[in-house]
């Protein structure tokens, strides 16, 4: 089956990489498009533009194969593909928090008209709801034998080849059976596995996506915030957040407590969907995500504050190493980096900041290219009055007092990510603060 059903992938961003490498490993003939000729280039001599676990490898073997190849004319993807796979990105607009669709709308307009024959478009975007069904009739109406399908990715950076071979569920949202026939032979292998395909309307399929990302940056939130409580009240966070997660209702998932959330979904999303739905008059009912989203924010000022509180208050010429700069691990993108956000707030407060990050450096120069970077760690914590941990690298999770002291001017340490041993850190001499208070070590196990 896999070798007449002909695959197409419209943008080669993340999510666009990821998805035509996916797929050329699943057997498919895949041929992604991108309007940017020197990044076509790239991919067509196996040159990866991202940082992703394991990517890399997927991509030159499907090009090894002959199942995979780049081009920038939708001509040539309109004659090919069965099945077109939109994967644009969908940042905010400028000024506003409404996501910014023109890539997204691009892709549809230059593409439906070159259409001639019965095919399936696949949004797979984060969308504001309402979309898909206007794009469908548009669709429709170029394209008599066209029909639109939204199936949204829940890839996780980092980890994005295992989410896209094994997902945990698959979404299709469909107009007919045809269209769900046909999703269902895309992912054939992994419904054999046991991946729960779950097939729906437009509208449902575009809010599975905003949803889990509004829940989840919910939960983060909320250890946050009752991370600041136990500040001010003497409590221990990091034990609350395993007593929590016990509750098999609750689960310990996205409970630690920290710097918060970033990087080019969640808060973009959370934000987009507030937006949304305030369009079509029940902004009260996520009345909650603008407080969530604050609770996010102040976490970073929290960092930043503790790393002044460390050094007598005032951080004017006071060397800093911030150790990460990608949102997360096993990624480079920075974008709504928390790590780099903290970097530029100590560099406003008069701080000589020095950044290192194992894979992010060149991403986070360009978008920063006033903050000062080092290229190993080494480098970075060279005469540092502060040491902040800010990405939770195993580089930084694993470090040991004893590595770090030779190198500093004084031993003060801001654990952003909850990631050291604070008894370890402290035992050696050092002042170790974190986004958490803990009096107590921390619950090992229930008591029986």
């Amino acid at each position: 089956m896999n070798d007449q059903l002909r695959l197409t992938v419209l943008g080669t961003g993340y999510l666009g990489i990821t998805h035509v490498a996916c797929m050329a490993s699943l057997g498919f003939d895949v041929l992604g498009v991108d309007i940017d000729a020197r990044k076509v280039d790239q991919l067509n001599a196996g040159q990866l533009p991202i940082y992703e676990p394991g990517l890399r490898e997927l991509l030159r073997s499907g090009l090894d194969s002959g199942r995979l190849a780049f081009t920038t004319s939708y001509p040539q993807a309109a004659a090919f593909g069965d099945v077109h796979f939109i994967c644009a990105g969908t940042p905010p607009q400028s000024g506003c928090d409404h996501a910014d669709l023109s890539q997204v709308n691009g892709c549809v307009a230059t593409l439906a008209p070159l259409l001639n024959r019965p095919c399936l478009v696949v949004g797979k975007s984060t969308v504001p709801v309402g979309t898909a069904r206007r794009l469908a009739v548009e669709l429709a109406a170029a394209c008599q034998g066209a029909e639109l399908a939204w199936n949204p990715e829940f890839l996780r950076e980092g980890s994005a080849v295992a989410d896209a071979l094994t997902p945990d569920r698959i979404v299709a949202g469909v107009m007919s059976p045809s269209a769900e026939g046909v999703l269902r032979t895309v992912y054939a292998r992994q419904i054999a596995d046991g991946t729960p395909f779950f097939a729906t309307d437009l509208e449902t399929a575009e809010l599975a996506k905003v949803a889990a990302n509004a829940y989840l940056a919910t939960k983060v939130s909320f250890i946050n915030a009752m991370a600041e409580v136990c500040e001010a009240a003497g409590g221990n966070v990091y034990s609350l957040s395993q007593i929590l997660g016990a509750d098999e209702r609750i689960g310990p998932a996205f409970l630690r407590p920290g710097l918060g959330f970033g990087g080019g979904c969640l808060p973009k999303d959370i934000r987009a969907f507030i937006a949304r739905a305030t369009e079509l008059e029940v902004g009260q009912a996520l009345g909650f995500l603008r407080e969530v989203d604050s609770i996010n924010l102040r976490r970073r000022t929290r960092a930043a504050d503790l790393a002044s509180e460390l050094v007598g208050g005032d951080l004017a010429d006071v060397p800093a190493c911030v150790l990460g700069a990608a949102f997360k691990p096993g990624s480079d993108d920075v974008r709504d980096s928390p790590a780099l956000d903290v970097a530029q707030i100590l560099h406003g407060m008069g701080a000589q900041v020095t950044v290192y990050d194992p894979a992010a450096l060149a991403n986070a120069r360009r978008a920063y290219p006033e903050l000062s970077y080092a290229t190993t760690l080494a480098e970075a914590a060279q005469d540092a009055q502060v040491v902040l941990v800010l990405t939770e690298w195993a580089e930084f999770a694993e470090l040991r007092p004893g590595e770090l002291a030779p190198l500093v001017a004084r031993r003060n340490i801001v654990d952003g990510r909850s990631v050291l041993d604070s008894e370890l850190w402290r035992a050696a001499g050092w002042n170790y603060r974190a986004l958490r208070v803990t009096l107590t070590p921390p619950v090992s196990s229930p008591v029986r």
